[in-house]
């Protein structure tokens, strides 16, 4: 079972933080200490002794269980070196398998709409599990270790990558199409507005990551690949520079030399 190891790591963390021993457990249940330490060695414990150390402190099943995940949640990828996205970058094959994993996509789904045979998967999901992206379970299933607020590094391999895409294909478009919306604002900020309306963007993003990890239990047919490009910077018209006189800071800095 695949979520034995981390359900009696659990349960080990939480003896330690009772402060109780084998020793205890093993009067607990009226066995051997070696008895005790087999059990968690070779995690041969049944629902019923499961139960019984928990309730030896005062707890459930499912208080255990919410500790593991949260255990998980807290210890969870939040980003890769430059060198591993380097890597993926560097394998369209490879990237492409990673963006359907990180979308919850399974080995079936990759198989039946792209180019790629069986062992070409799992040679790149056993990457991704080298990686600690995923952890590749028995039966080639697949089990997302990304945190929420997983990201790609600020100017790196992937974000590069995605850039340059982005910049030949993303807005080769009218945006007249019903899933399609384009809005462009300009206007003059204080530096104090534009903080607020990037934190807003932030929390426009997580949402956007939330209807994701949502939607991602529905089947693949009734989700679409979906990209939304948030993004704000000092900027002015290049339309009007034939128009525009010199810096006046800049002016000012000639006539000191």
């Amino acid at each position: 079972m695949a979520q034995t190891q981390p359900l009696i790591d659990a349960l080990k963390r939480t003896l330690k933080a009772h402060g109780l021993t084998y020793a205890d457990v093993a009067d607990y249940l009226q066995l051997s200490e070696a008895n005790v330490k087999r059990l968690f060695s070779k995690r041969t414990f049944t629902l019923e002794r499961l139960d019984q150390v928990c309730q030896m402190m005062g707890m459930e099943i499912s208080d255990l269980v919410q500790e593991m995940n949260e255990w998980a949640g807290a210890h969870a990828i939040t980003g890769l070196t430059l060198e591993q996205e380097a890597e993926i970058a560097g394998n369209l094959e490879l990237l492409l398998v990673t963006v359907c994993i990180l979308n919850r996509w399974t080995l079936e789904e990759i198989m039946a709409r792209f180019h790629l045979s069986e062992s070409q998967c799992i040679q790149h999901l056993a990457k991704l599990d080298r990686l600690k992206l995923i952890e590749l379970l028995p039966k080639n299933r697949v089990k997302v270790l990304v945190a929420r607020n997983f990201k790609w590094q600020e100017n790196g391999p992937i974000q590069r990558f995605f850039q340059e895409k982005i910049e030949a294909e993303f807005f080769a478009s009218r945006f007249d199409h019903p899933t399609e919306h384009l809005i462009v604002v300009n206007g003059m900020l204080a530096e104090s507005s534009n903080v607020v309306f990037q934190r807003k963007m932030e929390h426009l993003a997580r949402e956007f990551d939330e209807l994701n990890d949502d939607d991602a239990k529905l089947p693949l047919d009734e989700r679409v690949g979906t990209t939304a490009v948030i993004a704000m910077r000092p900027w002015s018209y290049g339309l009007f520079d034939s128009l525009r006189k010199e810096d006046l800071s800049i002016k000012k800095t000639k006539r000191k030399k």
